[in-house]
């Protein structure tokens, strides 16, 4: 052991304990007992049993304990974002593995994907775009492979909001799934020192290495919440209630739900009242905004849309890299009444969810262990902030569908799942009048998940009139 360190040898980890153990001692508390170098007896905590705590000074400990629950902010509302649990739950018996399935049953769900996806267009523009912003990092020989791919993906997230008149000063920036904070580092450095720019850096997790640091004593002001997605309300975040700034809502790779729970977070919680039963429609908003504006213009002072959207408390855009929608959840899912009409629901998009994971399998099927992508070995790491996925043999029954379907007709039948999926999330935004699109922001090489989810106010509203 280590000189000061407790000297228990901790086999799970193959090493010794790193705990200091009290003045005179050789082991630290967790493992006197287990020596008998103390008589004092320890038991698990109640709150968290990962760890244990002295019988005699339990009820000190939970005063302190890290895990006791904390007060909740005052933008934790319990699952305002989760979406309507649908009366008709998954029977149990449905919710086997693909593997289970019998032929008749997997082609059956074959046909109604098929089907249902007909008429989608099945191939998204390519939108591959970069910014100056990165432009020297990219140029860096010090970055990796795996660091270049990741600033690959930024500089074109970024070169598409440019695209969509997105950065700019005046704007609150909300990064769901921040991970680090890497994209609002690169949106602040393209900003320039913008003026009134704001960040919020939405993680459930505590996050170790955060960029965060490099912004102190600049113009941006960043700051972090720590909450589920599903349980935050913006209307309530204190900057936005004091300045009802526009917000931009951005994400690299928002993980399965995460993104119909960031979604239904800007469309439906972010609203101008806080008094829910007296919400004004976003549509209706919109239109009587623009419309005011039109009729207080004039040739001296004319202003375009983008300024109508400085100091109003409305969504001016929303930029997400779309990642494992095989973590996707029907209670969560924004597309609910896209897969009614097509005669799809829950059970169906219980497999689909499942099957959409044959995309990104069959291609790494073919890929070597050299060429892999990059971030999915960077996850098996420290990296936290892609998601993704790796093939599961017990998930997609691979071994199973061996003698039914070809790698390349799993491959097929995966990204018309994902399709799927993804139109139903733009049907979403696109019913609560935003122009939202599909494109292909990076190529597969660089990442196999390389779809990016963009929406903005339309634009035709300022020639619609109000009704």
């Amino acid at each position: 052991p280590e000189p000061g360190r407790c000297a228990y040898f901790v086999q799970r980890k193959k090493r010794f304990c790193k705990m200091v153990p009290a003045a005179g001692r050789r082991f630290c508390g967790e493992h006197g007992q287990l020596e008998g170098e103390s008589d004092r007896k320890r038991i698990p905590c109640p709150l968290d049993p990962k760890h244990t705590v002295y019988e005699d000074q339990l009820q000190k400990h939970l005063k302190k304990c890290n895990a006791r629950e904390k007060p909740k902010p005052v933008y934790f509302v319990q699952d305002i974002n989760a979406g309507l649990k649908d009366v008709a739950e998954i029977p149990e018996i449905q919710q086997r593995p693909i593997s289970s399935l019998s032929k008749e049953e997997l082609e059956d769900l074959i046909i109604k994907l098929k089907k249902a996806s007909d008429g989608l267009e099945l191939h998204h523009k390519e939108q591959i775009l970069s910014h100056q912003a990165l432009q020297e990092a990219l140029n860096d020989p010090k970055n990796g492979e795996s660091a270049f791919k990741h600033l690959k993906q930024q500089a074109s997230i970024l070169g598409n909001m440019e695209k969509l008149h997105l950065l700019g000063p005046g704007r609150c920036f909300v990064e769901f799934g921040a991970g680090r904070g890497k994209l609002s580092h690169w949106v602040d450095t393209a900003l320039q020192n913008a003026e009134n720019v704001h960040f919020l850096l939405v993680e459930r997790a505590t996050t170790r290495f955060k960029v965060d640091g490099k912004h102190k004593g600049r113009d941006s002001i960043f700051e972090r919440l720590q909450v589920d997605i599903q349980h935050l309300c913006l209307n309530k975040v204190p900057i936005l209630e004091k300045k009802n700034l526009p917000v931009v809502g951005i994400g690299k790779h928002l993980c399965g739900a995460a993104t119909d729970l960031a979604l239904r977070c800007l469309v439906e919680s972010y609203t101008p009242s806080n008094d829910a039963e007296n919400e004004e429609p976003l549509l209706k908003r919109f239109k009587r905004d623009m419309t005011e504006v039109a009729s207080n213009s004039c040739p001296d002072n004319e202003r375009n849309e983008e300024d109508t959207l400085e100091n109003s408390k409305t969504v001016a855009g929303i930029i997400i890299a779309l990642c494992c929608h095989h973590r996707c959840d029907w209670t969560h899912y924004v597309g609910k009444e896209f897969f009614k009409s097509v005669g799809l629901g829950p059970v169906e998009f219980h497999y689909y969810q499942r099957m959409s994971s044959w995309a990104t399998c069959g291609m790494q099927e073919s890929l070597t262990k050299s060429s892999m992508n990059d971030e999915e070995r960077g996850n098996q790491t420290n990296n936290t902030e892609e998601h993704d996925q790796t093939c599961s043999k017990t998930e997609d029954g691979s071994d199973t569908l061996q003698w039914l379907l070809t790698v390349e007709e799993r491959k097929e039948i995966g990204g018309l799942c994902k399709l799927l999926i993804n139109h139903g999330r733009i049907e979403y935004l696109q019913q609560r009048g935003y122009k939202a699109a599909l494109q292909y922001y990076t190529e597969s090489t660089v990442s196999l998940e390389n779809v990016l989810l963009t929406a903005v106010p339309r634009q035709s509203w300022i020639s619609e009139p109000t009704t």
